[in-house]
């Protein structure tokens, strides 16, 4: 049997989110989770607790958002002016 991508699904605090799936996303996804709680012996309640878990592993690997957030996240050197430099002594 093919190892799946999703491992056992940990215990966290959710944030609610509502959405519409295609008919043919969902019964795939009850199909997933049939075939993750076969692999790991642990039944997955409701299926929809898999979206998370798929979704973070979806963006993990994703090297073109990798780096765009580590872009983001790095300090941007300060803009350098452009003008003559000023001095704050009376002259």
């Amino acid at each position: 049997m093919a190892k799946l991508k999703l491992g056992a699904i940990p215990d966290d605090k959710p944030v609610k989110l509502s959405l519409d799936l295609p008919a043919a996303i969902h019964r795939d996804l009850v199909a997933y989770a049939e075939a993750l709680s076969r692999e790991t012996g642990q039944p997955v309640s409701d299926p929809a607790k898999l979206i998370g878990p798929m979704l973070a592993r979806f963006i993990a690997s994703d090297r073109a958002f990798s780096k765009l957030r580590s872009l983001r996240s790095s300090p941007q050197p300060a803009p350098r002016s452009s003008g003559p430099a000023t001095s704050n002594e009376p002259g």
